[in-house]
C-alpha cells in the first residue's frame, strides 16, 4: 500500500512541475510497473515463451479472479476474441488415439514426392513398415518408395502390381536384382500395413502385410550393403539420382508411418507392433515425422487420426485463455496461436529505456533538451508522439557519435519498441496520425540503415544478456510488422508512399483491383537514389493473372508492401562463420551463401488486415564467383518460424529458379515474403598446393607432348613411308591432338574475355572430339584386320573422314546452338558443368571408350591365341610356364601399345574424385599421351626405323658407288650390297622384310614369326595373302 501511495504521489509531482514538457530522464524513474503485451504471431507454446523471452518478460500468470478481469480488459480492448497462450503447468496424458501425417498422392504425377531428411548409412539389414491405402482406380506396376545412392540408382525398392478384381501383389527390388511379385492383401480403398526386410546375410528378404508373412527367401543380393548418403524417396521411382520420375510408375493413393529400422524385425517384433500399435525401439532409426521430411508442395498433406486406432500416444497440454469466456484452460502444446507475454519495466509512458551505456548518454542529452508533448501517453495520439520524439533523438545521437556504441541489447530494444504502434483503428479522424507515421517510418528506416552497415556488423551482432540472438533478419522482422500497420493506415486513406535510404528502400502503393489489371512491378533503382549499380537489374512482379485472380475472389482494394535491402549479403557472409562458431549444433537445412540483395513483396487486403498469397517473380544481381569455385545459384527465402531452431532459417520451399544469367537470377515463387539468391559454393576437392602441382604437371606433360607430336607427323611426311589408310588415320589424330593441345596451352589468356573464352572453349571441344572420334576410327580400322581380315578399306576411308571430322563438327555446332550464354564455364574456357553443357563432350567418349574396349578385348584374345600356337610350334620343349609367360608377355605388349592410341587412359578419369593420387596418374597419362605416340609409333615403330635404315643404305651405297667409279671394272661388280643374314641386326632384317625379292615366300613366313610385339595389320593383308595368325605375327614387327 505505501509503494502505490509513493508511485502515485511521484506521478502527481511530475504531472505539477512539468505541464507542457517532461523529460525522459525523469519520467523513467517513476516506479516499476506491470504490464500486458500481445504477441500476434500464431506460435506454439514454448515458441510463445521465447518470443516473450525476447521481450524482457514470460507468458501471463492468470492465479485470481482479478488477473483474469486484468487480461480479459486488455485483450478486449485490442478487439481479440481468439483464446491465447498464457503460463500454465503442462499436463501429460495419454489417449488412445493420435494425429498423424497423411501424405496423400491423388493421380500419377511424375512431380508428387517427399524426401526422408535422413542421411542414411551403409547398412546390412532394415526394415521398413508403412501402412498404404491404394486407389481403387489404378492398374498397372508402381513404386511405394525408393532408395538411391550416386553409384547405383536402383539401390533398394518397393514395388506394387495393382489389377482390378485380384490382390496387391508386392514385391520388393535389391541394388538392381528384382524379386519376385506375390499376392498380399485385397485391392481395396481401405488401410493395410505393410513391412518388408533384407539382410546382406544369405540375401534373405520378407515381405509381410498385417503383421503376418506373406513371402519370405533367400538369395536376393548377398553380396553387398545397402549403399550410405543415399536419397529416399517415396512415391517415385529414381531412374537418376534423386530425380527423373515418370508419371506411369508414380504412387497412387495415401501413405503414412513409415519408420525404418537398420536390423532385421522378428515375426513375433512385427506382430507385436500390428497388434498395440507401438514402434519398436531397438535399432529404429527413422520415425515418421513431418519436420524429417521434405515434402513437395503439390502434394496433399492431412492431420488424421491414426490408420492404427489403438495407438497411445503422450500429449503436452499448455495454458491457454479465452477472452470471451473469462477463463483459462489447457491445450495441445504443439497447437498455434496468438499470446499474452507479462512485462515488468521502469515505465516511461509505454517505453522503457534499458540501462545499457548508449541510452544512458541518450537520457543525459534529453535532460539538457525536453521534449514537447503530453505527460501521459494513455492515448494512442500520445504513443504516436512519443516514438517520433524518440526515434528522432536515437538518429540524432548515432549519427552523431556513430554506432559503434550500439549493443545486442540495444539494437533488441530499439526493434521492440516499434511493436507498441497501435494499429489504425485506433486513431481518430482529427489526428494528424498519418504525417507522425510517415516521421516515424522516415527516422526508424535511417536508424536501421545506419546500423545494418557492413562496417558495423560487428559491433552488435550477437546474444543480450537474456541469450536472444540478434541478428540483421530481427530488423527485417520488425520493419515487416511496421510496414503492415502503416500499410493499414495507408489504405484508409487510399494513398500510396515510398522511402528511400542508403541500405533499405520501401515502397507501398494503394491499388483497386479489376479484371484489367496489369503487372504490379516493384523495381527498387527507380524507386531509391542511393542503389549500387550492381541493383540495377533488381525487380519483382506480381503477375496480372494473381491480381485478376485476386478480384475474382472478391478483393476489390489491396495494398503492395515492398521491400529492399542492398547490403545484407554482406553482413550475412561476413559474420556467418561466427556465428556458426557459437551453436555448432546448426543443421544447414538449405546450403549456401546470400549472394544477392533481398526484395519482398507483401499484398495487404484494405478492408480487412489480413496478408494475401500471390505468386511473385523476382529477380536478382548475383556477386561474382571467385575462379577457384563452381557455384549454383538457389532461389530461396527467409523463414522466420525457423529463426529460434537448431536449422537454417533460409528455405526454398515453393521457389523455382527459372532464369540463371551470367550475373542475374530470375525466381519464381508461390507465396509472398522477403527473397534472396544463396550460392552454394562448390570448393574444390583439392588443396591449393595440390591444384598448383596438378597444373604445373599439366603445362609440361601437355607442352612434351606437344613437342613429341610434331616430331612423330614431322616422320611420317617427310620420310618416305609406304602410303596406306593407316598411316592417313595416324596423321589425322595426331593433327587433331596437336591443335588441341596448342589451344590448351594458350587458353589462360581467354579467361577474362566472354567472347574469347566461349570460341577457345569451342575450339577445345571440336579437336578434342576429333582426337577422340580418329581414335574411334583407329579402333574400327584394327577391328576389320584383325577380326574381318578379308575386308578392304579403300572404299570405307571416306567414311573414316566423315567420322574425324564431320562428327565432331556437328557435335560442336549442336551443343554451341544449345546454350550459347552458358556454353563455356565462368572460372576457365570449357565446356560449363551446371548445365549439363558438359555431356555434349563427355556423352561420346564415353561411347568411343567403351566400342575401344571391345576392340582392344578381341585383340587381346586374338593375340594370346595366336603366342599359343607360336609358341607350341616354335619352342616344342618350352615348359608351360614359359608358354604362359609368352602368352602373357604378348597380351601386355599389344595393350600398352593400344592405350594411347584408343584413348583408353581417359578411363582413369572416372576414379579422379577418389584419391589425389589418381588425379596425378590421370595427369600424367593423358598430358604424355603425345609422348606416348611419339615412342611406340616413332621411335619404336619398325616402318618408321625401316625406312630410315634405307636411307642410310642408299647414302651407303651411293657414296660407295662414287668410290667404285676411279677403280677398276672388276672391283664394281664385286662391290654389290650383300644380303645379310637373318635375324643379324633389325635393320638388317627389316631391310629383308621390306624387299620382297630378297627372301622367299617361306623365309618370309618363318621372318614373321620370329618377334611379336603388337596385333595390327600388315600391307600384305590388305592383298589377301596372309592368313589371320600370320597377318598378325608380320604386323607386330612393323609396328602399327
Amino acid at each position: 500500500m505505501q509503494r502505490i501511495l509513493f508511485c502515485s504521489l511521484g506521478l502527481l509531482v511530475c504531472f505539477h512541475s512539468y505541464k507542457a514538457a517532461f523529460l525522459l530522464e525523469t519520467i523513467t524513474q517513476t516506479c516499476d510497473v506491470s504490464y500486458y503485451a500481445y504477441v500476434p504471431d500464431s506460435l506454439q507454446w514454448n515458441r510463445a515463451g521465447e518470443m516473450c523471452k525476447q521481450r524482457s518478460g514470460a507468458l501471463a500468470t492468470v492465479s485470481n479472479a482479478e488477473e483474469s478481469r486484468e487480461l480479459t480488459k486488455f485483450l478486449k480492448s485490442l478487439n481479440i476474441s481468439q483464446s491465447v497462450w498464457i503460463a500454465k503447468k503442462v499436463i501429460t496424458r495419454i489417449t488412445r488415439s493420435s494425429k498423424t501425417l497423411i501424405l496423400n498422392f491423388t493421380g500419377c504425377s511424375n512431380t508428387t514426392h517427399a524426401r526422408l531428411l535422413y542421411k542414411f548409412p551403409s547398412m546390412g539389414s532394415l526394415t521398413i513398415c508403412t501402412l498404404l491405402r491404394f486407389n481403387p482406380h489404378c492398374s498397372g506396376r508402381f513404386t511405394v518408395f525408393s532408395y538411391s545412392i550416386p553409384s547405383y540408382i536402383n539401390e533398394f525398392q518397393l514395388r506394387v502390381n495393382l489389377n482390378q478384381g485380384k490382390p496387391v501383389q508386392l514385391a520388393l527390388l535389391v541394388h538392381g536384382i528384382h524379386g519376385s511379385y506375390h499376392d498380399a492383401f485385397n485391392y481395396d480403398d481401405s488401410w493395410h500395413s505393410v513391412c518388408v526386410s533384407w539382410s546382406q546375410n544369405g540375401g534373405r528378404w520378407a515381405i509381410y502385410a498385417h503383421g503376418h508373412a506373406v513371402s519370405a527367401a533367400e538369395g536376393l543380393n548377398s553380396t553387398d550393403s545397402i549403399g550410405p548418403d543415399g536419397l529416399f524417396i517415396i512415391g517415385q521411382e529414381q531412374d537418376t539420382f534423386g530425380g527423373s520420375f515418370k508419371s506411369d510408375e508414380s504412387f497412387s493413393g495415401s501413405i503414412t508411418e513409415l519408420h525404418i529400422w537398420n536390423r532385421v524385425l522378428n515375426n513375433s517384433e512385427i506382430s507385436s507392433m500390428e497388434k498395440k500399435c507401438s514402434l519398436v525401439s531397438s535399432g529404429l532409426v527413422f520415425k515418421w515425422s513431418e519436420a524429417a521430411m521434405e515434402i513437395e508442395t503439390s502434394l496433399t498433406k492431412q492431420w488424421s487420426d491414426s490408420p492404427c486406432q489403438e495407438s497411445q500416444t503422450t500429449d503436452e497440454e499448455c495454458g491457454i485463455f479465452d477472452p470471451i469466456k473469462e477463463h483459462s484452460r489447457l491445450a495441445k502444446c504443439n497447437s498455434s496461436r496468438g499470446a499474452v507475454c507479462q512485462c515488468r519495466r521502469e515505465r516511461l509512458g509505454v517505453f522503457s529505456l534499458p540501462k545499457t551505456p548508449f541510452f544512458r548518454r541518450l537520457n543525459k542529452d534529453l535532460i539538457n533538451k525536453p521534449v514537447t508533448g503530453g505527460v501521459g501517453a494513455n492515448s494512442s495520439w500520445d504513443k504516436l508522439t512519443l516514438l517520433q520524439q524518440l526515434t528522432q533523438a536515437v538518429l540524432h545521437k548515432i549519427e552523431g557519435s556513430g554506432p559503434l556504441l550500439l549493443t545486442a541489447n540495444d539494437v533488441l530494444y530499439l526493434s521492440q519498441m516499434m511493436d507498441v504502434t497501435p494499429p489504425a483503428r485506433f486513431y481518430s479522424a482529427g489526428d494528424n496520425a498519418t504525417e507522425v507515421m510517415v516521421s516515424i517510418a522516415t527516422n526508424y528506416l535511417n536508424i536501421a540503415s545506419l546500423i545494418l552497415e557492413p562496417r558495423m556488423a560487428s559491433q552488435w551482432m550477437g546474444l543480450t544478456d537474456d541469450g536472444v540472438n540478434v541478428g540483421p533478419f530481427t530488423l527485417v522482422k520488425t520493419i515487416d510488422k511496421f510496414t503492415e500497420a502503416f500499410a493499414e493506415m495507408l489504405c484508409t486513406k487510399g494513398r500510396s508512399l515510398s522511402l528511400s535510404t542508403k541500405n533499405i528502400d520501401v515502397y507501398m502503393k494503394w491499388q483497386k483491383l479489376s479484371q484489367e489489371s496489369c503487372n504490379q512491378v516493384y523495381k527498387p533503382s527507380a524507386v531509391g537514389s542511393h542503389k549500387p549499380s550492381s541493383s540495377s537489374h533488381d525487380e519483382l512482379l506480381i503477375p496480372e493473372t494473381e491480381l485478376q485472380r485476386l478480384h475474382t475472389l472478391g478483393y476489390e482494394e489491396v495494398i503492395f508492401i515492398h521491400t529492399h535491402y542492398n547490403q545484407l549479403s554482406d553482413i550475412v557472409s561476413g559474420t556467418k562463420e561466427s556465428a556458426l562458431s557459437q551453436q555448432e549444433n546448426v543443421k544447414r537445412t538449405l546450403p549456401g551463401d546470400l549472394a544477392s540483395a533481398i526484395i519482398s513483396a507483401t499484398v495487404r487486403h484494405a478492408s480487412n488486415p489480413e496478408t494475401i498469397p500471390v505468386a511473385v517473380k523476382y529477380t536478382l544481381s548475383s556477386s561474382q564467383v571467385e575462379y577457384s569455385k563452381r557455384v549454383i545459384p538457389v532461389c530461396a527465402f527467409w523463414n522466420f518460424s525457423l529463426m529460434h531452431t537448431n536449422t537454417s532459417s533460409w528455405s526454398s520451399e515453393g521457389c523455382t529458379m527459372i532464369l540463371d544469367g551470367s550475373s542475374v537470377t530470375s525466381c519464381l515463387c508461390n507465396h509472398t515474403t522477403n527473397f534472396a539468391v544463396l550460392m552454394n559454393y562448390l570448393e574444390s576437392q583439392w588443396s591449393p598446393e595440390e591444384e598448383l602441382i596438378l597444373t604445373k604437371l599439366t603445362f609440361i606433360g601437355c607442352g612434351a607432348s606437344l613437342c613429341a607430336l610434331v616430331v612423330t607427323l614431322m616422320l611420317f611426311t617427310v620420310l618416305d613411308i609406304p602410303k596406306s589408310d593407316r598411316t592417313s588415320i595416324h596423321k589425322n589424330l595426331f593433327v587433331a591432338l596437336i591443335c588441341a593441345q596448342v589451344i590448351l596451352l594458350c587458353s589462360g589468356s581467354a579467361i577474362h574475355n566472354k567472347v574469347a573464352c566461349t570460341l577457345v572453349a569451342a575450339l577445345l571441344h571440336l579437336f578434342f572430339m576429333a582426337a577422340f572420334s580418329w581414335m574411334l576410327v583407329e579402333g574400327l580400322l584394327l577391328w576389320s584386320k584383325v577380326v574381318a581380315v578379308n575386308l578392304s578399306e579403300e572404299q570405307h576411308m571416306k567414311y573414316y573422314y566423315l567420322i574425324g571430322w564431320g562428327l565432331p563438327v556437328l557435335i560442336v555446332t549442336i551443343t554451341l546452338a544449345s546454350a550459347p550464354s552458358k556454353y563455356s564455364a565462368d572460372d576457365y574456357c570449357w565446356l560449363s558443368l551446371q548445365n549439363g553443357i558438359i555431356w555434349g563432350f563427355a556423352g561420346p567418349v564415353i561411347f568411343i571408350i567403351m566400342v575401344n574396349i571391345l576392340v582392344l578385348t578381341r585383340v587381346v584374345v586374338i593375340t594370346i591365341s595366336t603366342a599359343k600356337r607360336r609358341s607350341i610350334m616354335l619352342a616344342m620343349g618350352a615348359s608351360p610356364v614359359e608358354r604362359t609367360y609368352e602368352q602373357i608377355r604378348a597380351a601386355v605388349k599389344a595393350v600398352l601399345v593400344l592405350l594411347p592410341i584408343l584413348g583408353l587412359t581417359w578411363l582413369c578419369g572416372v576414379l579422379v574424385p577418389l584419391s589425389i593420387v589418381m588425379a596425378y596418374v590421370f595427369i600424367l597419362l593423358n598430358s604424355l599421351q603425345g609422348l606416348f605416340i611419339f615412342l611406340i609409333y616413332g621411335v619404336y615403330n619398325t616402318e618408321v626405323r625401316s625406312t630410315v635404315n634405307r636411307i642410310k643404305e642408299r647414302r651407303k651405297a651411293l657414296n660407295f658407288s662414287n668410290c667404285a667409279s676411279s677403280r677398276p671394272s672388276s672391283s664394281v661388280t664385286n662391290s654389290h650390297p650383300v644380303s645379310f643374314p637373318l635375324g643379324t641386326t633389325p635393320s638388317q632384317e627389316e631391310e629383308g622384310y621390306a624387299c620382297s625379292t630378297t627372301l622367299g615366300p617361306a623365309v618370309q613366313e618363318e621372318n614373321s614369326r620370329v618377334e611379336v610385339s603388337i596385333p595390327c595389320v600388315p600391307e600384305i593383308v590388305e592383298n589377301g595373302q596372309m592368313s589371320e595368325g600370320t597377318h598378325l605375327d608380320t604386323e607386330v614387327r612393323r609396328g602399327v
